[in-house]
């Protein structure tokens, strides 16, 4: 976006902003605002083509969120995100473990997940838990793979995999610099706890990566579009890594 059409955008987000973010002890419409409380990082990180306002905002680790205004176009506009830094080696962790309870809006195009990295970022791993399109890889949100029926949706590797306390679909492709494993909640929810470190154990022992260092555990909303401004929140969260 041109630097004066950006600035335009970021003023209409302060002025347009949710009463959860005009009351928060901390909000940002930057572009890449942050902050960082405790162990944890918050980033706005609209980083799309084309991407429209958007505020986060913060008063604790269990209680943060984003107004959004993405545009009802094609293609990621944003992913604002929580950030735990994990910084040790696979076979090193006994647990690795987070919980989240999150509002979310019933229109638009986005995923609630989880986005988690090896320190080389070889490797990304997305835990889809709520979104808008289906479990099968169609819908106006579809994760990354290399396999596509005729229909446009993604094919996944695996069907109703149990681990990690959910069934997934399981996912493989590549964004051009990483591997993505994407992992499709078959039912989908808001409120959950998730053992990470059986699903980092599981694409392990598939012969899909090795033993990695884990480093940032990501949670947050990926969306596409978000016409009008709605409204994205995480309570109750936590990474637990020892």
């Amino acid at each position: 976006m041109h630097h004066t059409l950006r600035a335009a955008a970021l003023l209409l987000a302060a002025a347009t902003t949710t009463l959860s973010a005009q009351a928060a002890s901390w909000s940002s419409s930057d572009q890449y605002g942050s902050t960082t409380i405790g162990a944890y990082n918050f980033n706005n990180d609209v980083w799309g083509a084309g991407a429209g306002p958007q505020t986060i905002w913060a008063n604790s680790v269990a209680d943060w969120g984003v107004w959004s205004n993405q545009p009802n176009t094609g293609g990621i506009k944003s992913y604002p995100h929580v950030t735990y830094r994990v910084g040790r080696a696979l076979s090193a962790l006994t647990r690795l473990t987070s919980t989240v309870s999150a509002t979310t809006p019933a229109g638009g195009a986005w995923e609630s997940t989880y986005d988690i990295w090896d320190t080389n970022n070889a490797y990304e791993i997305m835990l889809w838990l709520n979104y808008t399109g289906t479990a099968a890889g169609c819908g106006n949100v579809k994760p990354i793979s290399y396999n596509w029926t005729a229909a446009g949706c993604a094919i996944p590797v695996y069907s109703n995999v149990s681990v990690g306390g959910a069934t997934w679909n399981v996912y493989r492709g590549s964004n051009g610099g990483n591997q993505v494993f994407s992992l499709l909640r078959t039912s989908k929810s808001n409120n959950t706890t998730v053992d990470i470190l059986a699903i980092l154990k599981y694409l392990q022992n598939q012969g899909w990566m090795g033993n990695i260092t884990v480093g940032d555990v990501q949670y947050g909303f990926e969306i596409t579009s978000s016409a009008g401004g709605m409204d994205f929140a995480a309570r109750n969260f936590s990474v637990t890594a020892n």
